[in-house]
Order: C-alpha cells, then structure tokens, then sequence
C-alpha cells in the first residue's frame, strides 16, 4: 500500500494565500472526492501537489509513501507515481497521442526497461477500444482539435496506460454529456484496487453517481472542513452548501482572486 500525506499545507499565488492549511490522507485502494464552492483552492491544491511553478507552497508538506515531493521536479513526481489530469488539457502540436504515451512510459520504467513495441500497441489499442476512442485518435496530435469530451477520454487513456500510484482528477466530469461521463466514469472504476489511490475534484453529485468513493471531503476558504462518506456528497446535493456554511460561521463571499482556483 502507497500513502500520499498532506499536512497543514499552505499555498500562495502572487503573494495571496489561497490554501490555508489543508490536512488530508489518502492511501492506494481508496477513491476520495473533494467538492467545493467555485475559489474555494480545489484546483490549487491539484496543481500545488504536481508543482505548478505558479504555486507557491509557504509552509506545510506533501508526502509520498514518506519521501518529501515538494523537493521533487514535476517529472520526478510522475516518475513517482503521481498523475494530473488538468481541467484544460494543453495541445501539443507535432507530437501524436501514441509517441507521448510511448514516451511518457519509457520515462518511468528507466532506460534498459523500455516498454516493447508491439506490448505498447496491443495495451493502446486494447485500452482505446476499452474507453470507445476510435484507433486513428492515437495518431493525432495531442489534443489538437479534440472536443472537451475527446479531451477527458484521452486524459483517462493517458491514466490507464501510465497506471500511476495516484491521480489527482480535477473535474474530470466538466462539460461532459452523459454518454461521455459513463465512458470516462467505467475507466476509472477499471483502475481501483490495491496500487491505485483517486483524488477527484468536481462540483457535482452527478461524477459520484457512477463513481463510488470512500471518502468525501468538503473545502471552503482554503481549506478541508467537513470530511465523510458518499452521503456527504448526497447531502451536499439535496441542499447546497449553505447548510454548512452556517454551521461553521462562514460569510457567503467570494473566496478567492475571481478564479477557480
């Protein structure tokens, strides 16, 4: 079993802290889900786990499995095991879906250990044809021209081949139509069990209807304040967020700089 710790984390972007000191713990085997208010940090915490330079951690830590990745590079991180799929995948003009993947493969397994070709087309194809991508998408560019839904498949077929210890999904689900959430939603469920751990990040009840997790967490003004199982999630659902914030004294005010951060 991996554990990816994260304590008493603050982050700042341009000099303004955005997360506040978020405390959570996720082991392998184990899908939590975080939702939130729009600026609530969500989405800082994704890229400030990934390194975003942007990102500016002032205190607290990220462990994994107890090696510190704040002291690590954004490669040596997914070499580690951790993966990002952004809520706006980039294009990469030049360079096709299946020579990234390839790539991407070849880095973690470490030279002498390269994947073979002919392993590396049978498990492409093999997880294309899983997630309903038609077999020409491995060689387009990466991204270019895709749809929003062609985006988020292509992100889980970037999950399911790279198989990390953890994935952080940051609304993975956002503008997708229902067909295309199932598809996405049956690929992650494919990856649970004893070497993967989730954290997804999404607005909606909707994500967690096809995918169960275990643990449910609530942020608000930097940081986590509620923690639970799928009825957190429910409950969120049938009555908003507003319940909670009277519970805990919070104004109903914008959190952040005007971005979903």
């Amino acid at each position: 079993m991996s554990t990816l710790v994260i304590k008493d984390l603050h982050v700042a972007i341009d000099e303004k802290e955005i997360l506040k000191g978020v405390n959570l713990s996720l082991n392998t085997n184990e899908i939590h889900a975080i939702m939130g208010p729009n600026g609530t940090g969500k989405s800082t915490l994704a890229s400030a786990i990934m390194g975003h330079p942007k990102y500016e951690v002032t205190s607290g830590s990220i462990t994994l499995d107890g090696k510190n990745v704040l002291e690590m590079e954004v490669d040596e991180r997914a070499k580690a095991g951790l993966f990002l799929a952004m809520q706006y995948p980039s294009e990469i003009s030049g360079v096709t879906n299946a020579d990234f993947l390839r790539s991407a493969i070849n880095a973690r397994r470490g030279e002498g250990n390269e994947i073979s070709l002919m392993k590396f087309i049978r498990e492409l194809d093999d997880k294309m044809e899983f997630l309903e991508m038609p077999e020409e998408m491995g060689q387009r560019y990466l991204n270019e021209g895709f749809s929003g839904g062609e985006k988020k498949r292509n992100e889980i077929l970037q999950l399911m081949m790279l198989k990390p210890k953890f994935a952080i999904l940051d609304e993975i689900d956002s503008g997708l139509d229902i067909d295309a959430l199932k598809v996405v939603s049956k690929g992650i469920n494919a990856m649970r069990g004893e070497g993967f751990g989730c954290l997804m990040i999404t607005h909606y009840q909707r994500l967690l209807n096809y995918i169960t997790p275990d643990h449910v967490h609530i942020m608000m003004q930097g940081r986590v304040v509620r923690s639970g199982g799928p009825e957190l999630a429910e409950k969120l659902e049938a009555e908003g967020y507003d319940w909670i914030k009277k519970e805990l004294g919070i104004e109903d005010e914008e959190e952040t700089s005007g971005q979903e951060a």
